[in-house]
């Protein structure tokens, strides 16, 4: 089908033609013409167009032999023979039973639409050029994070922390994964568990996730998807079940409270009404469980757990509630392979006879008798033939070695509950800061005092904790919020409260210092921000709950840039959540936060891995008011939460909640209570350290493998292949793209720019947002977008530049002085295609673009010798009007070479199945072997596991055997001889 040109002779009523600026319109017909207009009629829908005859944007629709044509009643034929009269067309063909036909143009079906790139060049549909260069940069970039083992890791804004990495990756490529994250606090569960659902995401392996977390923490969890993983996260709570009356439905990942949960019967309902592949529970030591009850939030996560194929418990204290606890959790995770207490207590004994002979194993000290006894009742095979090897005399110390290695390897692998718990510890994880704090005993105002004194009632009490979002008497702890509510005549409270005066004095000896500051309230900040300013002109960034994300985000850059930031930060509470601040190194405390967890989430704002100095904690309090005997709670005396962060915290501090409130009220002495808090809280430390298990924290990282997976995400070279993509896609979608440096982009939405590829991207498209290649710069700046091949925004453009027909043809000039003039090329890609299916990972191995070919004017494949890339440097843009006329003029050539393309792709498919059933049994055999063998050793690899991947193999041998190539691009290139 050429296109032909819009002379005035040419258009004659009757003809068929088509838009190019509106394609969709299908085949127009020519009602009428005279020298200044013509007039068509596009049958599809009935709607009529006048144009120009010397600028309409026409082209003639002409078929040619070989080509399937339809009838407007619906029947089909192939042309064979194509007549002219009176300037109309009759084309000549046969039926698929070779009756002979005959169909006049006039009568031609209104619906063709011209998809293909053979269709679209041959009816003049000719894109530019870097349409084209988008296009087929996208489908090589496709085929190769297909094959990526690391695919869903390396997008994330997250640090290279080899414990984490290696759960992450073990856990992100399981089929529905069912585990226990444990490791302890500041090790980073959150992390790992983005981290796994990013991948599972990303690989298709999950489609739609439930997050529940305790409703203190739903901002937290929000904040971290977005920003860390750019994850669309729907926050899920009453006011949208009361607006949308199905709160769940249209959530990809759905974060809601599990409090919420709990006590709403119908949201619940509404819950498991939905199909989940992943449900991710935080603070799962919360979930009461024993031999003859289960808390409600048990019940509730029971009930959404059994339907649901993947399931991620996060907590940092798995046998905080006890051994019936710690299986309750394993239960929810595998009931028929947890199904009584009394099994897995048995069964547990005998794991820490295999981690006392690992320990041995890795010290490279000789086993003893019951060492062997226990291992040999565990081991058989080639398992049992390393353990000859390691008893015979005549073995090399390097056989030895390797033996040991193997056994420690299939130990772990096999045994225990490794597979489905995960748990690392502070102090084996190096990169953490000391912490030291420096408390400031300050004279309470008397107005304070009198404020105290009226809140001696209950009724006055309970008034006090409705204002102040505190139970009595926590609610005692900011004396400033409760003088604020009463609104005294004595002024504003920061004018006389001796921590102000405190505060204006470290900063000046702090000058030149970050400086994090939180407190409880957002007034409380607002108050300190407005007291600093007006007291001694210091400007310091604000940060609080009540504030827009972006907002947010620029106090937080404008905190963290070391030139012209904030010196200061103020946070709230909330609004602290959540954020990495670890470039600072002082903290102050303006008040305590009234439970313990919350205390070591403000001071693990800066005590994190990578925190390059000591973090200073700077701590004024009131003397005779409740924050001094709570500060004994928290400091040495009691908790020593300042020290060490302290997992038994929470239990104590429920524990004794009725001496903490006689404490805080003045009626218990913190010397007749604290000493037995100290004691309680050593036993039970001494109790968790006796109950962890080597075996497990041995399965939880391997610092071989973690080392490697650091290794190949710290590489960059990925990343310049990502700078060359995205600079052709932003030009391509019209965004204004400014080097801020070397590698840093400040991106800027205009009137003609695609906005349709910041789809999920938190942007800001009025003023714009920039973006880092770089790890470390995007670690530090929240404010950055961290640019990756994962990146919502770099998907976005893949998808957007391989899910129509823009760019699957473009014609180009060569300008190479070697070739004569008029020298014709052209550049074809095919993709292997078949039928997709859900969670049926096929684009691993059926990437989107498999094959490229070059041919001559006579046909010869020249793609081995003239690479893609090396040809586009060298092309330049051919104008459209030239470019069809080139189409026009070579049209049989250009259908003869498309012919011979088609049929050398052909010749290439069954070779590169090959390679695609190998590269998939590659992948999936040595697992399914693996899982079947540990399989007869260990029960925690289910049936279910198993049964999955060789069902999933078989789909894919199905999947592949109907795999065929589809011609997806093409472009024709013209030899523009010597300049």
């Amino acid at each position: 089908m050429p296109a032909t040109s819009t002379q005035l002779s040419t258009f004659i009523p009757g003809q068929r033609w088509i838009s190019d600026a509106e394609i969709e319109l299908g085949l127009g017909t020519i009602l009428q013409c005279d020298r200044r207009s013509v007039t068509l009629l596009f049958n599809h829908n009935g709607e009529t167009r006048t144009y120009s005859t010397s600028t309409a944007p026409l082209t003639r629709v002409v078929f040619s032999e070989g080509d399937q044509v339809t009838h407007q009643d619906g029947w089909t034929m192939r042309v064979t023979a194509t007549e002219a009269i009176d300037g109309l067309l009759i084309y000549l063909g046969s039926s698929n039973e070779g009756e002979p036909l005959e169909l006049m143009e006039t009568q031609l079906a209104h619906q063709v639409q011209f998809q293909g790139p053979r269709e679209r060049l041959l009816t003049g549909q000719i894109d530019r050029n870097n349409e084209f260069m988008l296009r087929a940069l996208s489908r090589q970039a496709q085929t190769r994070l297909a094959k990526d083992p690391l695919r869903g890791l390396r997008g994330p804004r997250v640090g290279l922390i080899p414990h984490q990495l290696y759960i992450a990756h073990e856990v992100g490529r399981r089929l529905a994964p069912r585990v226990l994250l444990a490791d302890e606090v500041g090790l980073g569960k959150t992390i790992e568990a983005g981290l796994i659902l990013h991948q599972q995401l990303v690989t298709g392996r999950a489609r739609r996730a439930l997050i529940l977390v305790p409703g203190s923490l739903c901002h937290q969890w929000l904040v971290e998807l977005l920003r860390r993983f750019g994850l669309p996260v729907t926050l899920v709570d009453a006011d949208r079940a009361q607006a949308t009356g199905a709160p769940f439905a249209d959530a990809t990942i759905a974060l809601a409270s599990i409090n919420w949960l709990t006590q709403d019967e119908a949201a619940m309902q509404q819950a498991l009404a939905e199909d989940w592949d992943l449900l991710i529970v935080d603070e799962a030591h919360h979930l009461r469980w024993s031999p003859h009850s289960a808390s409600p939030e048990y019940e509730r996560v029971r009930q959404l757990a059994e339907p649901t194929p993947g399931l991620l418990l996060l907590t940092a204290t798995p046998e905080q509630s006890g051994e019936a606890g710690f299986f309750a959790q394993l239960q929810l995770l595998d009931p028929a392979r947890y199904p009584s207490l009394e099994g897995f207590l048995a069964e547990e004994e005998g794991y820490r006879s295999c981690a006392t002979a690992i320990a041995r194993l890795e010290a490279q000290e000789p086993l003893k008798a019951e060492d062997l006894t226990a291992l040999q009742e565990r081991l058989s095979g080639d398992s049992l033939a390393l353990l000859d090897l390691l008893d015979n005399p005549h073995t090399s110390d390097e056989q030895r070695d390797s033996a040991r290695q193997q056994l420690t390897e299939q130990l772990l692998d096999r045994y225990g509950t490794g597979r489905v718990l995960f748990r690392n510890r502070r102090a084996s994880v190096p990169g953490f800061p000391e912490r030291k704090v420096f408390p400031v005993a300050l004279d309470c105002p008397a107005v304070y005092k009198e404020v105290l004194n009226e809140y001696d009632e209950p009724h006055k009490q309970m008034m006090a904790s409705a204002l102040t979002g505190q139970d009595w008497p926590y609610a005692g702890l900011y004396p400033e919020r409760l003088y604020a509510i009463q609104k005294r005549e004595e002024g504003d409270w920061w004018n006389f409260d001796p921590r102000v005066d405190w505060l204006l004095e470290k900063l000046s000896e702090l000058n030149n210092e970050k400086i994090l500051l939180i407190c409880a309230h957002a007034d409380t900040a607002l108050d300190l921000v407005d007291a600093l300013r007006r007291r001694a002109g210091i400007l310091a960034a604000v940060f609080h709950e009540d504030m827009p994300l972006i907002e947010r985000d620029r106090a937080a850059a404008w905190f963290a840039d070391d030139e012209d930031g904030a010196p200061l930060l103020i946070c709230s509470e909330i609004g602290s959540e959540g954020r990495n601040f670890q470039f600072a190194h002082h903290l102050i405390l303006f008040d305590l936060p009234a439970h313990p967890d919350l205390l070591e989430q403000r001071i693990g704002r800066l005590d994190r891995i990578g925190q390059t100095e000591t973090v200073k904690i700077h701590l004024p309090y009131l003397t005779d008011t409740p924050q001094e005997p709570w500060l004994a709670w928290c400091g040495e005396e009691g908790l020593d939460q300042f020290s060490h962060p302290r997992p038994v915290g929470a239990t104590l501090w429920q524990q004794y909640q009725e001496e903490l409130h006689n404490l805080l009220e003045g009626i218990l002495d913190a010397d007749d209570f604290l000493p037995e808090v100290k004691a309680t809280r050593q036993a039970a430390e001494i109790e968790l350290e006796a109950g962890r298990h080597r075996l497990l924290e041995l399965a939880s990282h391997r610092p071989e493998v973690s080392a490697e997976l650091v290794e190949q995400l710290a590489d960059d070279e990925m990343d310049k292949e990502l700078r060359n993509y995205l600079e052709v896609a932003l030009d391509v979608y019209r965004i204004q793209n400014e080097d801020l440096d070397a590698n840093t982009w400040y991106l800027k939405p205009g009137q003609e720019s695609d906005t349709a590829i910041f789809s999920d991207v938190h942007f800001d498209m009025e003023e714009g947002s920039s973006g880092t290649f770089l790890r470390d710069k995007a670690l530090a700046r929240d404010d950055l977008h961290f640019l990756t091949w994962e990146h919502p925004l770099t998907r976005n453009c893949l998808e957007a530049a391989t899910s129509t027909v823009q760019g699957n043809v473009t014609v180009a000039l060569l300008k190479n002085p070697a070739l004569p003039a008029g020298t014709l090329l052209i550049e074809v890609f095919f993709c292997l295609e078949t039928a997709q299916q859900a969670g049926l990972d096929i684009n691993r191995y059926l990437p989107p673009q498999s094959l490229r070919l070059l041919l001559d004017g006579q046909g010869n494949n020249l793609s081995n010798k003239v690479k893609f890339k090396g040809l586009s440097r060298q092309l330049v843009r051919m104008k459209k009007g030239l470019a069809r006329e080139v189409v026009k003029l070579r049209k049989e050539q250009l259908r003869e070479l498309l012919d011979k393309a088609e049929n050398l792709a052909e010749e290439e498919l069954p070779s590169m199945l090959e390679i695609a059933q190998q590269d998939m049994r590659d992948l999936l055999d040595p697992e399914i072997a693996r899982l079947t063998a540990l399989q007869k050793n260990n029960p925690a690899v289910r049936n279910a596991e198993v049964e999955q991947l060789v069902e999933e193999r078989k789909q894919l041998d199905l999947a592949l055997n109907a795999a065929s190539l589809r011609l997806d691009a093409l472009r024709v290139i013209v030899a523009g001889g010597q300049e």
